[in-house]
């Protein structure tokens, strides 16, 4: 009897081994894998197209660097998400919406799963139509191009997809960053093209004996997703900083901006050149409707040649971000998720006030004693406009999640205080947003700030009711909530 047993146990034991062994390798098998891919579109306009920066549009003379709509792709085996970064001022949602269209038409991505932005370098032709608050029906060539390579980029990420891990972090470069928007003892440097005062001055001349404090505050902290292949090569890595555009470029130049060289400098930083496939380096803007690079209580300062300035932001922007990027923790898989929804905001209307101010302008042309704004005219112009357009309009708005990190796309250029109230508020942490996503709807500054005055505020720079921000913060935290609840 004993004898069977021993020969009968050594078998016993070895399909128990199999066995074991077989439902290992099932769930070896069974592991999520996420999967990335990363392209660029070149976006570059052809010569002659108006550059939109300034205050008049001017049209293109050079192509100093080309400009690209620069895209990642994101695949956990459950849920898709891409995020496309555009070498633009400001792209109409109209635009945006013409390019999602294709994309989900060719490869069923879910066009709220689809998160598209503008950079804001102010170096760009323009992909604008007449108005902020119309939505255009017929598109021009260069609106049609761009559409069509925003599409391709998704589209060409979308087939890089590979095995990959994610990670991401925060990293603050305090340096580069300066509320625009200032308190000034001096009523003369107050005045706005509606004939009246505001409290604060944007752009107040540099280390004048006027200026009191900043109106607001800023965001030092550059946000950063990174991106390899499991192996360890860089596929892609995006970042987020809250500085508007730096400038410094020869009148009539085509540029990226600091953007443009960041994505060069992370690429050189990585030792990712010359890769295949191509790593893509993106930087978005944050929350900067407010905030510029020049520190208004120096005077004078260092002078710099074309372009020195911007690529001496983008140098350091990027050193921060591979500084930092080597010390955060990779995920072979993460939640994905997306959410959109349409908010209703009323449109601002001219006042009688005003209405009766541009009248009398209109009655005094050539009276050489009136003391004039230097820029009546134009808003004279954009409150003609704002008079054929609704009385309310629906702008989009959007979230995502990828692991524990939040990000919030909003079509305005945002002030600061609402990034920063949205990175505090948020149940994903760390968040970030990107501005003049899926859109371009003019300033958005908080209600704090409309009673200030000042350019951002302005009726033809502002265009929405003036607490906009609160419910648009309200909604993004809405979604975020509908988010959070697939984690329960």
């Amino acid at each position: 009897m004993f004898s069977n047993l021993y020969r009968i146990l050594p078998i016993t034991i070895c399909i128990t081994l199999a066995l074991t062994l077989c439902v290992k390798t099932q769930a070896e098998e069974k592991q999520p894998v996420l999967l990335a891919g990363a392209a660029t579109s070149n976006i570059t306009p052809p010569l002659g197209e108006l550059i939109v920066g300034g205050w008049k549009p001017i049209p293109a003379k050079r192509i100093h660097d080309e400009l690209h709509a620069r895209c990642i792709v994101l695949d956990n085996g459950k849920v898709k998400l891409a995020i496309v970064l555009c070498d633009n001022v400001g792209i109409p949602e109209s635009v945006f919406d013409l390019a999602k269209e294709q994309v989900h038409k060719h490869t069923s991505i879910p066009k709220s799963h689809l998160l598209m932005a503008s950079t804001h370098t102010h170096s760009a032709t323009t992909a604008r139509g007449p108005s902020k608050v119309l939505r255009e029906t017929e598109f021009t060539e260069y609106q049609k191009f761009l559409a069509s390579r925003i599409s391709d980029g998704v589209r060409r990420a979308l087939y890089q997809l590979e095995p990959a891990r994610i990670g991401w972090g925060q990293v603050d470069e305090p340096s580069e960053v300066f509320n625009r928007r200032w308190y000034v003892n001096d009523t003369s440097l107050l005045t706005n093209p509606f004939g009246g005062l505001d409290r604060v001055r944007m752009n107040p001349p540099r280390g004048n004996k006027a200026l009191d404090r900043p109106a607001g505050p800023t965001d030092p902290q550059v946000s950063f997703i990174s991106i390899q292949s499991q192996k360890g090569r860089p596929i892609a890595l995006l970042a987020n900083y809250s500085l508007h555009y730096v400038g410094g470029v020869q009148s009539g130049d085509v540029s990226a901006d600091y953007f443009g060289y960041f994505a060069k400098y992370i690429e050189q930083k990585l030792g990712a050149q010359d890769q295949s496939p191509p790593f893509v380096g993106i930087l978005s803007n944050g929350t900067s409707g407010d905030v510029n690079n020049i520190n208004f209580t120096e005077k004078g300062g260092k002078r710099y040649q074309r372009y020195e300035k911007m690529q001496e932001v983008a140098e350091k922007v990027a050193s921060r971000v591979y500084e930092a990027q080597q010390t955060i923790k990779y995920h072979n898989w993460v939640p994905l998720g997306a959410a959109a929804a349409k908010l209703p905001l009323k449109l601002r209307k001219p006042t009688p006030e005003m209405l009766a101010h541009f009248e009398k302008i209109k009655s005094e042309t050539g009276d050489a004693n009136r003391a004039k704004h230097r820029r009546e005219e134009i808003y004279a112009d954009r409150i003609a406009k704002i008079m054929e357009a609704p009385d309310q309009i629906e702008v989009p708005l959007q979230v995502m999640r990828i692991g524990s990190l939040g990000i919030c796309a909003i079509p305005f250029e945002t002030f600061t205080e609402t990034g920063l109230e949205l990175k505090e508020r948020s149940p994903f942490q760390p968040t970030f947003t990107i501005e003049l996503a899926n859109g371009s709807f003019g300033y958005l500054p908080t209600p704090d700030q409309h009673r200030l005055g000042g350019y951002e505020t302005w009726l033809g720079t502002n265009y929405v009711e003036k607490d906009a921000s609160t419910k648009i913060v309200n909604m993004l935290l809405e979604l975020f909530a509908q988010l959070k609840k697939e984690d329960s």
